[in-house]
């Protein structure tokens, strides 16, 4: 029987938000068999999870149990380690982002794959959300050059600021949520991005001296195309235009109109956009626009669970299709890049030329 016919042997490695949502949809599909969980600690699962043995360490899990493929959805400062080691012993590997902490450590995951031969596919969600892809599909009909805006800020308590609390031991809100928005600027202008630059601010005492929970950043592209994104963490947080996402161009402009009541820590919101709207520029011979705004109402959108679900049946594509994957992984390095340098911005107060 070859490996296009059997289910992929897959080891999940972490068990947190991200983790569980994936090790849900390996469990759900058929063309996977989950062979073991990875957890440090111990894990309040869901039933569906409860049955899998959870091995507190991946290196010899790996070792172990042979899986076919690896789910690397740990923290990020142990994502590059883990890739390489699973493709070193032969596996493919999907990793949630970000693909690493550094562009060295993310170019040397993408080398490893390459040379194992292997597929390499990384969590960018709003890839496989269909009005994401229409977003994207709208602004490009447009042409360029482009501004970009966008943010996402969330007012955090209880247990969702005790994870980004966490998540900051090692990551600031614009590298770990900026990622999949600036892949989006890169996916719409297809320009290079010249000079990034970032600002940002403690705003508690949670947190170590040199992390900060409120983050800007801005870029430039070559084509003259300019973005920022904004990302916020904390329960001092304001909710007040806490989700823009919007892109111009001479010729017009396309925009999430969000739900007024849509709460900033509910991560189904995060990734919907129940409304995107369409304006033209066009004007007659009055100077009147000549179309009114066009509202596309996205029904029926896919959940949080269901778009990872999306992700995995399209790594279960990758592998058994032979995708080529080179696009998708210079990308990620790509918006890693510019995450990282408006990082290096931010604590350095000078611009960084690309």
């Amino acid at each position: 029987m070859s490996l296009s016919e059997k289910p992929i042997r897959v080891l999940v490695a972490g068990l947190g938000n991200m983790g569980r949502s994936h090790a849900l949809a390996y469990h759900n599909n058929p063309g996977f068999e989950i062979v073991g969980l990875v957890n440090r600690s111990k894990r309040e699962l869901p039933e569906e999870l409860r049955g899998y043995t959870v091995h507190p360490d991946f290196e010899t899990a790996l070792k172990e149990l042979k899986p076919d493929l690896c789910s690397i959805n740990t923290y990020s400062d142990s994502h590059a380690d883990f890739a390489v080691m699973a493709f070193e012993a032969g596996c493919h590997v999907f990793v949630e982002k970000p693909l690493a902490t550094t562009v060295e450590d993310a170019e040397r995951v993408v080398a490893a794959a390459k040379k194992a031969g292997k597929k390499l596919t990384i969590g960018y969600i709003l890839r496989h959300h269909p009005s994401w892809m229409r977003l994207i599909a709208e602004a490009r009909k447009l042409g360029g050059p482009y501004v970009f805006r966008m943010n996402l800020n969330q007012q955090s308590s209880g247990p969702t600021w005790e994870t980004h609390k966490a998540l900051m031991q090692m990551t600031s809100p614009i590298v770990d949520c900026g990622v999949h928005y600036v892949d989006v600027m890169c996916q719409i202008t297809d320009a290079k991005p010249v000079e990034v630059r970032g600002m940002g601010l403690r705003l508690t005492q949670e947190i170590k001296q040199d992390m900060y929970n409120y983050g800007h950043l801005q870029v430039i592209f070559e084509d003259g195309s300019v973005g920022w994104y904004e990302a916020a963490w904390g329960p001092m947080i304001s909710e007040t235009a806490f989700f823009v996402k919007d892109v111009m161009s001479p010729n017009g402009s396309v925009s999430i109109a969000m739900d007024q009541n849509a709460k900033s820590d509910d991560i189904d919101m995060h990734t919907k956009t129940s409304v995107i709207r369409l304006h033209s520029a066009e004007t007659g011979p009055n100077g009147q626009f000549i179309r009114p705004d066009r509202d596309l109402h996205m029904d029926g959108e896919p959940g949080h669970q269901e778009l990872c679900n999306f992700e995995q049946a399209f790594m279960l594509k990758a592998i058994r299709e032979d995708l080529d994957l080179n696009r998708h992984m210079t990308d990620a390095v790509q918006s890693l890049r510019i995450c990282l340098a408006a990082d290096e911005s931010v604590r350095t107060g000078k611009p960084v030329y690309l």
